[in-house]
């Protein structure tokens, strides 16, 4: 037997900062781009009662963790649930299961940072966030700890998501946050774009966009989900989280792709690989970027790993007797 630590959602919430997760999931891109290993999602669907259930993962080996998510949606209760296993990197044993609700948006949003932290102009200052709920918070306040932001323009279908959202984000961030009437106006003279919907339709005109814009698309993680359209993907220099991923779920990509405007080399790096050194992120003022952050072990392990070493240090979470598999496998 060995002890792993069970840790609730609401045992883990507040406990790390969002420069934390910034910090930690930056480092785990790092390690893969020198060569740790990680897969894309695997995602199975279900048609009665609809719903899908998907899994991916990733060793961290500086980190010492390796593990990923596993997660459902849809199905009987219409709600997602997220599930994170974490296993000792050296040993292999099981240290920790966590729900992963209240990290989601953390280590999402974490990723994102990281993406425009490595892309985006050093001199970025004003954000268009196009969604307003739970993962658009965690994406502008990871975003927040990586350029001095002064303006933020939100939009979303509904008024009184996008007014509260602005209202929340106005009162917690320095920076100056409005509520927009449609993504056109937000998307005007932004430097950085955020994406955070679960749209099947591009949500802003590329052609808007000003030479030197950043971009991060974190809502396609499946084929038919296309927030960016095919002029954006053709005019930028494009940067998914796994290369392996953008071939199979990253949407845009693949209408890009199709359409014949970009061909397999419209890769220019995985972002672990800029994060690394091994490829150069922006590389002139004028230079639009995409980053796809459709979803990865990386950012989970980096992130639930994070939360474990500081519950263990507050001495949170309910313990759990978890056996060896040579232990089941005896009978005795």
């Amino acid at each position: 037997m060995t002890e792993t630590l069970f840790l609730s959602s609401s045992a883990v919430d507040g406990l790390a900062t969002p420069a934390e997760f910034v910090e930690a999931v930056r480092d785990g891109y790092r390690q893969r781009g020198e060569g740790a290993p990680a897969e894309p999602r695997a995602k199975l669907t279900n048609a009665d009662p609809p719903g899908f259930f998907t899994a991916y993962a990733a060793v961290l080996p500086d980190t010492g963790a390796m593990g990923g998510y596993m997660y459902s949606a849809g199905f009987g209760a219409e709600d997602a649930w997220f599930m994170t296993p974490l296993f000792d990197a050296e040993s292999g044993e099981p240290l920790a299961l966590v729900d992963g609700a209240s990290m989601n948006p953390y280590k999402t949003g974490a990723a994102g940072a990281v993406g425009a932290d490595a892309l985006a102009r050093d001199d970025a200052s004003s954000v268009a966030i196009i969604g307003s709920g739970p993962q658009a918070k965690g994406q502008l306040r990871a975003l927040s700890t990586v350029r001095d932001l002064e303006t933020v323009w939100v939009f979303s279908p509904t008024k009184a998501h996008r007014e509260d959202f602005a209202g929340e984000m106005d009162r917690r961030l320095e920076a100056s946050v409005a509520a927009v009437a449609s993504a056109a106006a937000a998307v005007e003279g932004a430097d950085i774009i955020v994406t955070a919907t679960n749209a099947s339709d591009p949500v802003f005109d590329g052609e808007a966009l000003d030479p030197g814009t950043h971009v991060t698309a974190m809502g396609q993680y499946d084929p038919e989900k296309r927030e960016l359209d095919q002029t954006t993907i053709e005019r930028a220099k494009y940067v998914p989280d796994l290369r392996e991923r953008a071939f199979q779920d990253a949407g845009s990509f693949l209408h890009a792709q199709e359409a014949g405007v970009i061909d397999e080399d419209g890769i220019h790096a995985e972002l672990g690989e800029v994060v690394a050194g091994e490829a150069p992120g922006r590389e002139s003022a004028e230079e639009i970027t995409v980053f796809d952050s459709g979803g990865t072990g990386i950012e989970t392990v980096a992130g639930a790993s994070l939360l474990y070493e500081k519950a263990v240090e507050k001495d949170l979470g309910t313990t759990l007797d978890i056996a060896p598999g040579s232990e089941a496998l005896t009978g005795e």
